[in-house]
């Protein structure tokens, strides 16, 4: 597939990438070769059965092309950009069909010169390479076999001058990269409100999995990750999909679609299975909803997004304590990190290219700027700190969950005994978790939500499975 942008998009990337680097004080960087390997295919269990192929995100940001075996270097000294790929041959054709030229791809993404995939070794012998994170095994055996070192010396080798160039380019997303992104978006939103409208008693967690694929395949695309659709909703991270759903239980489906050129939607829904909140489920799902509008509230350019995640830790504090499972002073409690028993996750996430976005290449510069990040429970899951510039998107969700194990933990030890209602909590254990994911844009005065509308008020979920 040829890259949805033209080829002037990518070779001013490079251009900026390079003027970045210039911009240094490093002199030895300009005489460097920057060196891009490009995803292979990653065999499931023998050769010719692979996992689905996914091309390494900065590589499409750089280079754009999406096929397999491909490298690609930058020259610091000459700004010259050259293709390392093969021509298809008689065999490869008859499995694969036809594809564009070397030279035609390499046009495509305003790359000068092309050479055989087997010229990089040579082409990198002697220069000072500069490289990206691998975090694939066989780009660091590559990386290790290109830069004459240990493989296990790889990743430290990382130029992070590039990575902190690469950073700062990726994280401001471009007018065309906010309407691909609003694309996924888009098809995140069809992948809630299938599952959302069908889902029924009986039916299995699977079933439901398979209707949010259906949507994102027919949107031209893939999920952006593997979805988590559950009935236990207090586990973060649960990717079976055996059970069944019952009456009176909550489903939550975190999901997103990714664009058949990479950008990425990530969304969360909380919804009844049997159409209707009851009372209690209402009055959390209503506490998370509040605590997303007071974290967007706290969305400016130039505050750091740890301040948005402390808006939602409050307003969740607050709501709890007006439900009687938590006391004393939202802020102290915030601040000690009491909240947390119901909210152990960060805020959200920058999203592009990858729906973690650049997490590849360090989550602590890419949400932090390099900065130390607290060791406090569930504050040390905040992946984004850092203060929020116009151009980055940000994912937005905040979580209340009733996690069994740990609230037994934490009663047992009587920890922050002077901010949770232990007592009041037995009777709401069984209550599983709630969250509500929305994806947004800074702007240069606060935030504006991707996507086409999608109410998520109780009555509108409820609305939403009226015959």
């Amino acid at each position: 597939m040829l890259p949805m942008f033209e080829p002037s998009v990518h070779s001013s990337r490079r251009k900026a990438l390079l003027s970045s680097l210039a911009a240094g004080d490093d002199p030895s960087l300009r005489n460097g070769l920057l060196v891009f390997p490009g995803n292979r295919e990653s065999p499931m269990n023998y050769p010719d059965n692979a996992y689905r192929f996914r091309q390494d995100s900065s590589f499409l940001y750089f280079f754009a092309l999406a096929e397999p075996d491909l490298a690609a270097t930058v020259d610091l000294a000459t700004g010259e950009s050259t293709l390392y790929a093969d021509e298809l041959t008689e065999d490869m054709l008859v499995w694969t069909g036809p594809r564009p030229s070397v030279r035609e791809q390499a046009d495509s993404a305003g790359v000068e010169r092309v050479s055989p995939r087997d010229r990089l070794a040579a082409d990198c012998a002697g220069r000072r390479l500069l490289y990206l994170p691998p975090y694939r095994a066989e780009t660091a055996a590559e990386l290790a076999a290109l830069a004459g070192t240990d493989p296990g010396a790889v990743a430290s080798g990382a130029s992070m001058p590039l990575v902190r160039a690469a950073i700062a380019l990726r994280e401001i997303k471009e007018d065309r990269e906010i309407g691909r992104i609003e694309r996924a978006v888009d098809i995140s939103i069809d992948m809630h409100l299938e599952v959302v409208r069908a889902a029924r008693a009986g039916m299995t967690e699977a079933e439901l999995m398979a209707a949010a694929y259906r949507v994102a395949l027919a949107g031209g695309g893939m999920p952006s990750f593997p979805p988590i659709a559950t009935t236990r909703g207090a586990v973060l991270h649960n990717h079976g999909y055996g059970n069944t759903l019952a009456d009176g239980g909550m489903f939550l489906l975190d999901a997103g679609a990714e664009t058949d050129d990479g950008y990425a939607g990530d969304l969360t829904s909380t919804f009844p299975i049997g159409g209707r909140y009851d009372d209690r489920q209402r009055a959390v799902y209503g506490i998370v909803l509040e605590a997303g509008r007071a974290a967007v509230s706290a969305i400016r350019p130039g505050v750091p997004y740890r301040e948005a995640h402390f808006a939602a830790a409050r307003a969740i504090a607050t709501g709890l304590a007006g439900l009687g499972l938590m006391k004393g002073d939202p802020e102290e409690a915030v601040a000690a990190g009491a909240h947390a028993l119901f909210f152990p996750h960060g805020l959200g996430h920058q999203m592009g290219l990858d729906v973690h976005d650049m997490e590849g290449l360090g989550e602590l510069l890419v949400g932090y700027d390099g900065e130390p990040r607290s060791t406090q429970f569930g504050l040390k899951s905040l992946r984004m700190a850092k203060p929020v510039k116009p151009g980055m998107v940000l994912t937005v969700e905040p979580g209340i969950y009733f996690i069994e194990g740990l609230i037994e933990r934490w009663k047992a030890a009587g920890k922050f005994a002077q901010f949770i209602e232990y007592g009041e909590l037995d009777g709401w254990k069984g209550l599983g978790g709630f969250r509500n994911e929305e994806d947004w844009l800074v702007t240069g005065s606060g935030a504006r939500r991707l996507g086409k509308p999608f109410d998520k008020s109780v009555a509108a979920m409820e609305a939403f499975r009226l015959p």
